[in-house]
């Protein structure tokens, strides 16, 4: 990115967009926001224009000069003494897999999987190793989150899914990392049966990204297919269902295969920076504490770039609708009663790749962590209709529950406390803070209606499907901004809530 140039074009845009002071006048209530509301923002940022809001791309630039130009608009100001006015720098490491060969042997015969069931990535811009142990793992971690296996210079198997066991135990890619300190070579992840091997192959395919502050990950990363993997488990005298079925027990110590493995491979190692951006609406009465909203900006980008067709995941639902919200709530809480604490609004990058923005941002927090009574993280909210009930992610916090449960019931809203929504604690930005003490909590009804998220994450999720048109739901989305437009000013109002 043109970085520099680009930064005077965002004090441009603030100069020329930003409302003097936005009064602390008492107001009869704040405006619905409406289904049109929404749908300008998403159709604008979900449009071809944006490429996919790829972090490190032009689409980045142009998503930063639209979320800063709508929220200067609204009133609010830019982070007090940030280096960068609006923006968190997040320095990132994007490998880039050009070429990757492996090759299985069982008893010193070659094991042939098809070109199409594997993709494989290298740390550095050359790999070469030969002769690998191959081991499966399971799920990487026994019941007390330690590796479950010797990896020490052995290729781990390792499934997708998340551990049967355990409490709360890391994703996979946390899994992944922690094989690679454990001193693994290199690490094949097996798709889940949940995403399609084509929509993984898409979406992770041959690039990874990592925040350019982490741990090295292991020389060699990679997915396999489900088939894959069972026919070179067959080859290796095992079998899938069987070694699956085994590693759901917490004491599971993984399986060594009579496989060893030469790969080889190529990559282009592209250190960047992307950037979170923030923006303050400042407390009437502020006392220390603040409320956080935040939503992932970034999608896939240009993730076809071969098909003729649509060549750009364009990410309306995932999460241009969650971006719109972010701007039409930061317009009414700014327009209305002032509320008596700091509010701060942040758009994350690279979510897609791993919660990074997030990770950034709890471990280099602009406003300390500690004075955050709570984050509200609104992700894929274009799911449901209205009149769908209402779920938490992160629940279990009575003083918090308590306070959801009254604001959505004056709001004629229904909860749904049937906990199916806690399968997606890990999968979004909330996790990252809530692993640094912050209470995070993803409320609203896309993750209530399990068979209309199931529909959307088996369809047009993470591809080129996922953009603006009319059968985008946006009846429950406008509901949900309500909803969190009420939240803000629950958590907000210092009599209300005292700021745990």
């Amino acid at each position: 990115m043109k970085i520099l140039k680009f930064h005077a074009a965002i004090a441009a845009v603030a100069l020329a967009t930003i409302a003097p002071a936005v009064s602390a006048a008492p107001a009869a209530g704040d405006a619905p926001i409406t289904e049109t509301d929404l749908a300008s923002h998403i159709k604008t940022l979900a449009s071809d224009a944006f490429e996919g809001r790829a972090p490190g791309t032009e689409g980045e630039d142009r998503t930063i000069a639209y979320v800063v130009g709508e929220w200067a608009k609204a009133g609010l100001e830019a982070v007090p003494g940030s280096t960068t006015p609006w923006l968190q720098g997040v320095p990132l490491v994007e490998t880039t897999g050009t070429g990757g060969t492996a090759t299985f042997r069982v008893n010193g015969q070659n094991v042939t999987l098809g070109d199409d069931s594997i993709t494989l990535t290298g740390r550095d811009p050359s790999v070469s190793l030969a002769n690998l142990p191959v081991v499966f793992v399971g799920y990487g971690l026994d019941g007390k989150g330690k590796v479950n296996a010797d990896v020490t210079g052995k290729l781990a198997v390792m499934l997708f899914d998340n551990a049967p066991f355990g409490e709360k135990l890391p994703r996979y890619r946390e899994r992944r990392q922690m094989l690679a300190e454990a001193g693994a070579a290199g690490v094949l992840v097996i798709a889940t049966d949940a995403v399609p091997w084509t929509q993984l192959r898409a979406s992770a395919g041959s690039k990874a990204t990592r925040l350019a502050s982490a741990k090295p990950g292991a020389p060699v990363t990679g997915f396999l297919s489900a088939e894959a993997a069972d026919v070179l488990f067959g080859k290796a005298g095992q079998d899938g269902a069987a070694l699956r079925k085994a590693a759901e027990a917490a004491n599971y110590k993984g399986t060594a295969l009579s496989v060893t493995a030469d790969i080889q491979t190529t990559s282009i190692v592209r250190p960047f920076e992307s950037n979170n951006i923030i923006a303050k609406l400042p407390g009437a009465r502020p006392d220390g504490k603040a409320v956080l909203f935040l939503g992932h900006w970034d999608h896939l980008g240009i993730c076809a770039p071969d098909d003729p067709k649509d060549r750009i995941c364009n990410g309306a639902v995932d999460n241009a609708s969650g971006i719109a919200v972010l701007i039409e709530v930061a317009k009414r809480l700014a327009s209305g009663t002032r509320p008596d604490r700091d509010i701060y609004f942040m758009a994350t990058t690279a979510e897609e790749k791993g919660l990074l923005g997030a990770h950034y941002f709890a471990a280099n927090p602009v406003v300390p962590l500690a004075d955050i009574t709570v984050a509200l993280n609104i992700d894929t909210i274009a799911i449901s209709p209205r009149g769908t009930p209402v779920a938490t992610i992160g629940r279990g916090k009575p003083a918090y529950d308590a306070v959801v449960r009254d604001v959505a019931t004056k709001l004629g809203r229904k909860l749904d406390e049937d906990g199916e929504a806690d399968a997606f604690v890990q999968r979004q930005d909330g996790w990252a803070l809530g692993a640094k003490g912050v209470t995070s909590l993803m409320v609203g009804g896309s993750f209530s209606d399990m068979p209309l998220l199931e529909k959307f994450l088996e369809s047009d999720y993470h591809g080129p499907a996922d953009e603006f048109s009319d059968k985008v739901p946006l009846g429950g989305a406008a509901e949900d901004a309500d909803l969190h437009v009420a939240l803000g000013r629950a958590f907000a109002d210092t009599k209300r809530w005292p700021g745990k």
